[in-house]
This record gives C-alpha cells, sequence and structure tokens, in this order.
C-alpha cells in the first residue's frame, strides 16, 4: 500500500484517480477553498485523515 497525501486537493480528481487505479492510501488532503472542501469530504471517507486549510502555513508538510 502507498500512502500519499493529496495536496492542493480540489474536489479529488486525483484522488479518484488513484482510488480506481487501487493499492494507494490517503492520509490527508489540503485545500484552501472552503467550497472544493466541502465537496471533497462529501465525495470521501476524511475521518481518519490529516487535514490543513493552507499548504503555505502549514510547516509539517515540509
Amino acid at each position: 500500500m502507498i500512502k500519499y497525501f493529496d495536496i492542493f486537493a480540489g474536489i479529488g480528481g486525483f484522488r479518484s484517480g488513484l482510488e480506481k487505479a487501487g493499492g494507494f492510501e490517503c492520509v490527508g488532503y489540503c485545500e484552501i477553498d472552503k467550497y472544493a472542501k466541502k465537496a471533497y469530504e462529501t465525495l470521501y471517507d476524511t475521518r481518519n485523515e490529516v487535514y490543513y486549510d493552507d499548504a503555505r502555513k502549514s510547516q509539517h508538510l515540509l
């Protein structure tokens, strides 16, 4: 299983492709737009994932 962090997630297009391919696990995501974030959380189960709203302020990503 390859783990990844979905930075600049949008509504999850990249994640969707990885889920269809299989063998990947999303451990977190980052999205600054509140509407895109809401759509992302509606489409995907994000309960146990790390979330950052702004990659510029998230030093843990570096």
